[in-house]
């Protein structure tokens, strides 16, 4: 008698092997005699195959709706187990740990064939991972750090494998998985030369010191050795411990890649940038991969708005091109402030908008200077739950706590509203939005984390024209309009808008160059932390 155990799986596969439409109804939903009826004979190799996919979703899903078939066994299977194989090999490429992936052991496989239930399994686990890995991050982001509350849109993994078993070309089709963005692949590209530039271990260290042409020291000849070892070779004129004008040339030649000032003399920047492995530079491309996975299941073609946090800056893209840009000020570098990460769908503008003061911000920034006198911060108005405004002298603050205080504060529409003329709203339980402010000079900045997490904007009548082109037949007019009023009025938006905040301290610009930008949450730090663990996880779990 077969055990229970096996019986549950049994039982799991009949299922999955109906029609999807059928399995995916609730089974209170439907009259059983409406289902199909389910299939309760397997063959042995069918069975050992549902018991080993039972506790994966995506591979349950896929096997049950393929009759517990396999698709890499064999000679059938040949073409999808060489190209999986070479897929696997681009892992580094991407900026992901290649020992997760396992490839010396499904090449062994290979060669064998994959003709057994374990050798099937061992190659549809490695596309389920590859392939979740690379339509969207290694990470969960939400786990990595609070401040980042993005929600990852992953394709299923049953779906993948149904295209990739129907694929006349197994190769192209995992083609299709990583970002098809440019900017992701201009991210590869860098990555692949700053990985350039790393010298083998067996590579002599050069000397500290400061070199340039005409010296000559023993220093110089590991100078040269170093250079050829990453590429840069220099035919020695003369003795080769001496610094002459091909060297300064290979050594600028170095520095132009490796993101230096191309002097040609070995300084010491150079000679530590020459010694060491990979550095901060590969660390913020690694990083920033991993964040354009996290956006892959957003259409980046469409029209949005892109808020890169680090920069400081908000563009509007449409069709993958720039059409708006402008500076913006971000939270505080500080826990309780920082603006988080996330997409969401900008619905509509408020023009002459009133500021509702946000809790922690009338706790403990207003009610105690209301305390001392309940005339302070005379622009705010005092609200209870219903909207009324209470006058002060009915107030007696001194009796509340940060806790207790039962009323909000709230400023009318003015010159000096804390909102400016306009806000965005992409509604969030963040409570997360863009807009005006009367606090100008701080769009001078270089450096622009002021506000208490919401996003000021430098230029947020423009955006306004922007966002109401084509939603409108004069977006001037119909702004101008509700301004004039002097009301807050609301501009909807239709279709709504994407808005992405996020978070790149590394990214191409227009032309391809990677552009740096300072983590000024210390993100990045953690993200990059995460990856590490995550490559030491998988090379221990291969041991």
């Amino acid at each position: 008698m077969r055990s229970f155990g096996l019986i549950r799986v049994m039982v799991v596969a009949a299922v999955l092997a109906m029609p999807r439409a059928a399995a995916g109804q609730a089974l209170d939903a439907a009259p059983m005699a409406a289902l199909p009826a389910p299939r309760l004979s397997f063959s042995e190799t069918e069975m050992q195959l549902a018991e080993r996919v039972a506790d994966h979703p995506g591979l349950a899903d896929f096997y049950g709706t393929n009759g517990l078939k396999p698709i890499f066994a064999g000679a059938e299977g040949a073409p999808r187990r060489a190209a999986l194989i070479e897929a696997l090999g681009q892992a580094a490429s991407h900026g992901l740990p290649a020992a997760r992936y396992r490839q010396a052991a499904l090449r062994r496989l290979d060669d064998a064939g994959a003709d057994t239930v374990e050798g099937e399994i061992r190659f549809a686990r490695a596309f389920a991972d590859w392939s979740r890995d690379v339509t969207g991050g290694i990470l969960d982001p939400r786990r990595v750090e609070p401040g980042i509350k993005r929600e990852v849109q992953r394709p299923r993994t049953g779906d993948l494998l149904r295209a990739f078993a129907a694929a006349d070309d197994p190769a192209a089709m995992l083609a299709t998985l990583p970002p098809q963005d440019p900017r992701y692949e201009a991210l590869r590209q860098a990555l692949a030369r700053q990985s350039q530039l790393v010298a083998p271990a067996d590579a002599p260290p050069v000397p500290e010191g400061l070199w340039r042409e005409g010296t000559s020291d023993p220093a110089v000849a590991a100078l040269r050795v170093r250079l050829a070892s990453v590429g840069f070779a220099a035919a020695p004129q003369g003795s080769p411990l001496t610094y002459d004008g091909a060297l300064a040339q290979a050594v600028a030649a170095y520095q132009r890649a490796a993101g230096l000032p191309a002097d040609g003399v070995a300084g010491p920047r150079t000679v530590a940038r020459l010694n060491r492995g990979t550095g901060p530079e590969s660390e913020a491309i690694l990083v920033a991969l991993e964040r354009m996975r996290w956006m892959a299941g957003h259409d980046l073609n469409a029209r949005h708005v892109w808020v890169n946090l680090p920069e400081f800056n908000a563009r509007i893209y449409e069709n993958g091109r720039e059409i708006f840009e402008t500076r913006v000020v971000i939270g505080k570098a500080n826990r309780e402030f920082e603006t988080p990460e996330f997409s969401e769908t900008m619905k509509y503008m408020v023009v002459n908008p009133r500021w509702n003061v946000p809790r922690s911000i009338t706790v403990k920034e207003y009610l105690p200077r209301l305390q001392a006198n309940r005339h302070a911060v005379g622009h705010l108005d005092v609200v209870d739950g219903a909207g009324n405004v209470i006058p002060r002298d009915r107030i007696d603050f001194r009796k509340y706590t940060a806790k207790t205080f039962p009323y909000r504060m709230r400023q009318k529409p003015s010159d000096d509203n804390a909102l400016g003329q306009v806000k965005f709203m992409f509604p969030n339980p963040w409570n997360i939005y863009l807009h005006d402010t009367p606090t100008k000079h701080l769009f001078n900045q270089s450096s622009r984390a002021y506000s208490h997490g919401c996003i000021r904007v430098g230029r947020p009548v423009d955006l306004a024209h922007e966002l109401l082109t084509g939603q409108v037949e004069n977006p001037e007019a119909v702004f101008a309009k509700a301004l004039k009023s002097g009301r807050e009025t609301y501009l909807n938006l239709r279709p709504p808008v994407p808005v992405h905040l996020v978070y790149f301290t590394a990214f191409p610009d227009e032309t391809g160059q990677i552009r740096r930008f300072p983590d000024i949450y210390g993100r990045d730090a953690l993200v990059h932390a995460a990856l590490v663990k995550a490559g030491l996880d998988s090379a221990a779990a291969d041991e």
